[in-house]
């Protein structure tokens, strides 16, 4: 690796290129040499998982697709451009309180910002939280309060068992810390939003930006507290995103965890979820895609107290070239639990799709009950959807039962529906709309699930190419 480009393009630092010894060396040299740079601009709890994740990621790489949970996705090939990383946390001019404007209308929500990594912590507009209540930059935090940041902190996102989250957690220097005390309910909804801005957006000779983002939510027993993650791109220029997210759900607490996708083709976002859930406690977790370029999400959910309740649903709308990929384990350990998914697609052009679930009962986990539906549209022929449910039970006293389906446009309420004047593009748009819509209308959050209804209408009818009310694209 050249030692002068470390310092480079207002302190961002491109990766090494070591064509045909493999994608990840890269990532492993450039460890080598900018470890020291890491951790100066991060905190010690973050710092004290770093070599550990290094040596995992040397150990494992990159994910093939022999691996079974990333058989559907080539993770290497979305690793080896050239991108550059901040790793000098040079600071992107960009003032997201003046340039966006997307708040879902009637949500009221407390809104905060993400640019790239980093928590936008210049103003001091943010609504007011209930007392003990914290939602701050990750690497702050950790710095004034490294106890309980490492009490938390990868603790559920094992590195051994995953590369990607390997290489994020050796790699990541901030991010999102969400706290919720024992018995506090943060009644008005959280708004995150994740902003990718590229320091080299102006320069056309210049590549594009990796960004490796770690969010960290605790909510202790009895907390309750809602989540709209957010993702937008301000610059016109490629992006690759890892991000991992930690929750610790206690004894009856109530995470509700919505995750919304609207970037551009140029977008590469991988994204692994852990979630921890205790006697009790309920999760309601929702991924929508609604623009991208490849996407590959992953959650690993572990009921571990009895009486738990889960509910996992994903919204997909892909066409041209675009790739989504959601991969789920519910993991039942206890007894008196219970896990519902609902997964659709609609894929257009020459997009691909792929959902593989599996819910895993483990021995003692008795009276456990677990359904899980992945349902299909493929608009034309060329359009691909790999769909794979599992179950692994061992227990003998469960309800447990998972179904997939993969099929095109009924022919017979396309005829029906032109022969009632019906032009055959609204026709089809129709059938799409209701198609999605059961997903939609499992959003429990009714302004959300209206705005919803309103961005997948105009997503089908090709006018959601960027967010109208945000002033970052223009």
């Amino acid at each position: 690796m050249d030692k002068d480009r470390i310092q480079h393009n207002n302190d961002t630092t491109p990766l090494p290129d070591r064509e045909g010894q493999g994608e990840s060396l890269q990532y492993i040299e450039l460890y080598q040499q900018a470890r020291g740079l890491i951790s100066s601009h991060s905190a010690e709890p973050m710092n004290a998982v770093r070599d550990e994740a290094f040596e995992d990621f040397k150990a494992q790489g990159f994910p093939s697709k022999k691996v079974e949970r990333y058989k559907y996705t080539d993770m290497a090939s979305l690793f080896e451009p050239d991108y550059g990383l901040n790793l000098n946390r040079f600071e992107i001019p960009v003032d997201p309180y003046q340039a966006f404007r997307c708040d879902v209308p009637n949500l009221s929500t407390s809104l905060y910002f993400v640019v790239n990594d980093s928590f936008y912590g210049n103003d001091k507009r943010h609504s007011s939280l209930p007392e003990g209540v914290i939602i701050d930059s990750l690497c702050k935090m950790a710095q004034e309060n490294p106890d309980l940041i490492g009490n938390y902190y990868a603790k559920l996102a094992k590195t051994s068992e995953d590369g990607i989250t390997a290489l994020n957690t050796m790699l990541a220097q901030d991010g999102l810390f969400v706290y919720v005390p024992r018995g506090i309910k943060v009644d008005r909804c959280v708004q995150v939003i994740n902003i990718l801005k590229s320091p080299f957006a102006s320069k056309q000779a210049e590549g594009g930006l990796m960004v490796n983002r770690r969010v960290l939510i605790v909510l202790e027993e009895g907390a309750e507290a809602k989540f709209l993650f957010c993702d937008h791109a301000a610059d016109d220029c490629p992006f690759l995103t890892t991000q991992v997210i930690e929750a610790f759900v206690g004894d009856d607490a109530k995470l509700d965890l919505y995750c919304m996708e609207e970037t551009h083709a140029k977008n590469v976002r991988v994204s692994n979820v852990y979630i921890d859930q205790q006697r009790n406690s309920k999760v309601n977790h929702n991924v929508i895609t609604l623009h991208n370029g490849v996407t590959r999400n992953k959650l690993d959910l572990d009921l571990n107290g009895e009486g738990a309740e889960c509910s996992c649903n994903g919204c997909v709308i892909a066409d041209k070239r675009q790739h989504v990929d959601n991969n789920t384990l519910i993991t039942h350990r206890v007894p008196h639990c219970t896990s519902e998914e609902l997964y659709k697609y609609v894929l257009d052009g020459e997009a691909v799709g792929a959902f593989a679930g599996k819910v895993f009962v483990a021995h003692d986990a008795q009276k456990t009950t677990s359904q899980m539906t992945n349902q299909n549209l493929c608009a034309t022929k060329t359009a691909r959807m790999f769909t794979q449910p599992m179950l692994e039970i061992y227990a003998d006293d469960v309800k447990c039962a998972h179904g997939s389906t993969v099929g095109q446009l009924n022919d017979t309420a396309l005829f029906y529906m032109q022969q009632r004047g019906i032009s055959v593009k609204e026709a089809k748009l129709l059938l799409e709309f209701a198609f999605i819509n059961e997903v939609v209308d499992k959003m429990e959050l009714i302004p959300l699930r209206d705005r919803l209804h309103y961005l997948v209408e105009q997503r089908f009818r090709g006018q959601l190419s960027k967010c109208e009310g945000c002033r970052l694209c223009h």
